[in-house]
């Protein structure tokens, strides 16, 4: 049997940017993708703190160490600069593996750094 579980949590990063007239998808700072084990077209569940949304798309690398967290597109009315959101992935995996994996958690610090 196989089931879904968490892969990868950015805890409370704040959002920076909202630009209603991309495409869509998130942009975030390469390296807190790095850090959560996370890469670019992953698919993405935002949790958003302030308002209880919670919104799927996928990831856009930005640009490496500048803390962009930026909702694009349609997820953009799902969110304001300054809100706070979770960021997460799930991974479908064998019922006995899961039972011994553990997922990549990142907390951020003041403006989006590690």
């Amino acid at each position: 049997m196989e089931i879904e579980i968490l892969k990868s949590k950015i805890h409370r990063v704040t959002i920076t940017e909202a630009n209603l007239n991309y495409v869509g998808s998130l942009t975030l700072d390469e390296d807190l993708m790095e850090a959560a084990n996370m890469i670019e077209y992953e698919k993405v569940q935002i949790v958003n703190v302030n308002n209880g949304s919670r919104i799927e798309t996928y990831l856009i690398k930005g640009k490496r160490g500048s803390g962009v967290c930026c909702l694009n597109g349609p997820a953009a009315r799902q969110g304001a600069v300054g809100d706070i959101v979770i960021v997460i992935s799930y991974a479908t995996m064998d019922f006995d593996k899961a039972k011994h994996f553990k997922p990549s958690v990142v907390f951020p610090q003041t403006g989006n750094k590690l």
